[in-house]
Order: structure tokens, then C-alpha cells, then sequence
């Protein structure tokens, strides 16, 4: 997460609000076992959201997952002990992640900017298939600070986009929207990569992002369960979800404008993701309902050297990576 202390206001967006809302409450329903929903609400509610797709929700692999990090720390190791924006550990953590999706069968897109007298690198994947005209949008960033490996921030959000986009492929997935995933440069300069993204997209593709979901800090050591609250039918999805597993939630405002849905939210399209807390303090009451520790920071190790790869916890990062992919593949009907 960027180290910027802007702070934007939020603000509601409407657009394709109503229908991400229906499907929002339709999943609820399904996964805490309400009564069924009609035909008529269903498909109100899009297709995306009905019992057959729910069910087939994957279980991501915390396993596969920690395999991600571990290279991300060994590329940092081995490059000066960080990934950061014009360092050769970022490209070689973008090389590394580019093969994995190559193999996969994605087509991916390396777009270059230029930054603080860098060369820095975005990473874009697209799943074929799926109506282009309607894109659900995931991304983490990539980037390092200069001070450390950026485990937690942000190779755990990275890493569990990373393996949610895996599993699509793996399972050969055929979701009736177009799935897209990005890897963003910069981001610790103040969204520059993302930033750049948006701003180079011609309005007309602009129009055709659904929404654009962002894991920024998913596996923090002493961790809460924030959820974007800037668009309500994205903030449903991961709320069912969490509800389901019956994981208490609040809202985010720690990372408010300081992360790579800010771009996006700034051009109108509707934005939501999860967070499990940097800097802030966690509470008495947090404490009681989520465990871990009173009076300390959610990650003591932000933006430090000791953001390694033993600055993780493995329930958070297992179940924010669960609910990667359960929004992908609830909102892009996967």
C-alpha cells in the first residue's frame, strides 16, 4: 500500500450499482441456505449469481499460495532485499508471475511507464473468452518499498490474485463475463502504474469494466477483515462470503485513496476489495471478535525489512484468497 497520506472522501457509484446489488443479496441468500430464490428474481440477479455457481466456488490453495511468496522473497533476496520500482527485483517478480499466467494460457500485456527516472512495468492478463463488453477486473500491486521484500505488502495480494487466476485456468473456467487481472509498478509512488492504466484506456473501454476488485495487504500478521465499502453491490459479494464463514467484517478506511482502485474509482467505474490492515492500531473490541493482539499495529512490519515471509498469517491470507476467488467467480459468472 502506497505510504501517501492522501485521503479521498468516498463516494457512492451507481453505476451497474443495482444490478452488482441484486447479485450481491442473491448470493447471500445462497450461501447462508435461505429458501430459494424465484426464477424471475434470479435472473434479475444475473446469472452469475445462481446455486450452480456458487457451489462451484474453488478453495484456493494456501499452500500454493505461500509457494508465490517464497519466490517473491527469494527474488528479493537475491536482488538487494527488495522488489521495488526500478530495481531488478520488481521486474524479476513481474518475469516470474508473467510465466506462470504464459503457461496457463492467458494472453498477457507488459505495459511500461516511466517514473522517478525508471522504467517501470504493469502486468495485464486476460482468460479468453467470456463477453469483452463486460470485464470483471481484479488487481494487486507488485511493488516493493525500497526498505524490504514487501511480503505482506504486497506480495500477499499479489499472490492470492495470482493463484485465484491459476485456478480459473486450471479448472478451464467459462465465465460468462470477460476476466481480466493486473499486476501493477509504482504503486508505492502514489498509484503510478495504475494510474497510468487508466489514463491510457480509451473511454470506450473504460465502459466496459463491470468493476475492478483490489488486494492490497491480504495476510497481515496480527490481521483484521476491512471490505471496501465503495460500491454496495461489490461490497455484498465479499460480505455473503465472509458471513458465510462467520467472519465479522467492517469497513476500510485505513488504505482509503492510498491503493490502486483509486484510478479507477476517480474515472467512474465501481471499485471494491479487502484489506487486513497496516499501521492502525488494532482495538479491544477488534481483538475480541477477529483474536491477536490489543494495542498493536495490524502489521508492525510495514514497510520495514521485516516485511519477509514470516510476516504472514496464514488463516488471513487463506481466507481472503478464498474470497478472491469467490467474488471472481460470483461476479464474473465463472
Amino acid at each position: 500500500m502506497s505510504s501517501c497520506a492522501e485521503r479521498r472522501p468516498r463516494r457512492s457509484l451507481i453505476r451497474r450499482t443495482a444490478a452488482m446489488a441484486a447479485a450481491g443479496t442473491a448470493v447471500a441468500a445462497l450461501v447462508s441456505a435461505a429458501p430459494a430464490t424465484s426464477a424471475s428474481a434470479a435472473a434479475s440477479a444475473r446469472p452469475a449469481a445462481d446455486a450452480r455457481t456458487a457451489l462451484a466456488v474453488p478453495d484456493i490453495s494456501v499452500a500454493n499460495v505461500k509457494a508465490h511468496l517464497t519466490q517473491l522473497q527469494s527474488i528479493a533476496t537475491a536482488n538487494g532485499g527488495n522488489r521495488a520500482h526500478g530495481r531488478p527485483g520488481y521486474k524479476a517478480s513481474l518475469d516470474y508471475i508473467k510465466g506462470k499466467l504464459d503457461a496457463a494460457g492467458y494472453t498477457t500485456t507488459v505495459q511500461q511507464f516511466t517514473s522517478s527516472g525508471s522504467t517501470g512495468y504493469n502486468l495485464i492478463a486476460d482468460w479468453p473468452g467470456g463477453d469483452t463488453n463486460n470485464v470483471v477486473f481484479s488487481g494487486a500491486h507488485l511493488d516493493s518499498v525500497t526498505a524490504g521484500p514487501g511480503i505482506n505488502d504486497n506480495g500477499s495480494g499479489s499472490a492470492g490474485t495470482l493463484e485465484t487466476a491459476l485456478t480459473v485456468a486450471r479448472q478451464g473456467a467459462k465465465p460468462t463475463k470477460h476476466l481480466r487481472f493486473a499486476w501493477w509498478g509504482a504503486e508505492e509512488l502514489g498509484m503510478v502504474g495504475s494510474r497510468y492504466y487508466v489514463n491510457n484506456l480509451p473511454s470506450s473501454e473504460r465502459a466496459k469494466i463491470d468493476g475492478y476488485l483490489n488486494f492490497d495487504m491480504i495476510g497481515s500478521p496480527n490481521p483484521g477483515y476491512f471490505v471496501y465499502d465503495d460500491d454496495p453491490g461489490i461490497e455484498s459479494v465479499f460480505k455473503a462470503f465472509f458471513s458465510a464463514k462467520g467472519v465479522p467484517t467492517e469497513i476500510e478506511t485505513e488504505g482509503d485513496g492510498r491503493s490502486d482502485h483509486a484510478p479507477f474509482k476517480n474515472v467512474g467505474i465501481p471499485v471494491g476489495g479487502l484489506f487486513s490492515g497496516a499501521d492502525y492500531i488494532k482495538t479491544s473490541a477488534q481483538a475480541q471478535k477477529w483474536g491477536g493482539t490489543s494495542g498493536r499495529a495490524f502489521d508492525s512490519c510495514y514497510h520495514r525489512s521485516c516485511d519477509t515471509i514470516s510476516n504472514i498469517n496464514d488463516t488471513a491470507l487463506d481466507r481472503n484468497s478464498d474470497a478472491i476467488a469467490y467474488a471472481v467467480w460470483t461476479l464474473g459468472g465463472a
